[in-house]
């Protein structure tokens, strides 16, 4: 399908939105490739790729890290395909995949996501990455669609904090009412691509739905001319070693 310039949306908002990026057919076609990935390589991931919110529930998986490093169905979505490509055409440069995520809020207790931006987990310099999240479920304010500040990726880094939210570590620690009020709400359908600057704010609320789950895939491509700061590194490890000590993975 045929979308109006998002890259001039992006340059500006911060973030585009792709609708129909994926029709119905390849839509079911990828939801059943999340489950077979789930049903015969999850139990052989490390635990740090693994976030339930109930560890001893598998029912209550909310996300997979680095498919794309255990799958080959998954690495062609995501290495020199067409989402890298768009990856390159919104940032205006050369990227390289990083990340191929699952994500879900399971119904009624699919946490929310806090205010954050990638940026601050990707500590890169210069700060120039894109993801792009694909959803594979209707997604809306019931379940937990997400919301983003245009133009806040112009602004910089603002500052984060520790959260208890899984997968969701830091969050920032001044966002209030005058975020909120300029906060663009985008419900999605199955197949609609939303992507966003490693410097915009978003986030979404939890899954008040009783039913409906809430799943996406997310693809992160930094720019090739950045570089990762080591300090993010050392901050992960610490990350993954509280959790393990918590019991969380």
């Amino acid at each position: 399908m045929k979308h109006h310039n998002p890259c001039a949306r992006f340059a500006t908002d911060g973030f585009a939105v792709l609708r129909q990026y994926q029709t119905p057919a390849q839509v079911d076609a990828l939801r059943s490739e999340v489950q077979r990935f789930i049903d015969t390589r999850l139990p052989a991931l490390p635990r740090e790729e693994v976030f339930y919110e109930d560890k001893q529930d598998a029912g209550t998986l909310k996300q997979i890290q680095r498919m794309h490093l255990h799958d080959p169905f998954f690495e062609s979505l995501t290495v020199d395909s067409p989402l890298h490509h768009l990856a390159t055409e919104l940032l205006g440069q050369a990227v390289r995949p990083v990340n191929l995520q699952y994500f879900n809020k399971p119904p009624q207790i699919g946490k929310a996501t806090p205010a954050h931006q990638d940026g601050y987990y990707f500590m890169l310099e210069p700060n120039e990455a894109v993801t792009l999240w694909l959803a594979l479920d209707d997604v809306d304010e019931e379940n937990g669609c997400i919301r983003y500040i245009p133009g806040s990726h112009r602004r910089g880094l603002r500052p984060h904090g520790r959260t208890q939210t899984l997968g969701f570590s830091q969050g920032l620690l001044d966002f209030g009412a005058d975020d909120k009020q300029r906060e663009v709400v985008l419900p999605a359908r199955p197949g609609d691509l939303l992507a966003h600057h490693s410097l915009t704010i978003h986030r979404a609320d939890a899954n008040g739905s009783a039913t409906r789950t809430r799943r996406a895939l997310g693809f992160v491509y930094f720019a090739v001319a950045s570089t990762v700061n080591k300090d993010q590194q050392r901050r992960h490890a610490q990350l993954m070693q509280d959790l393990r000590t918590a019991g969380k993975i």
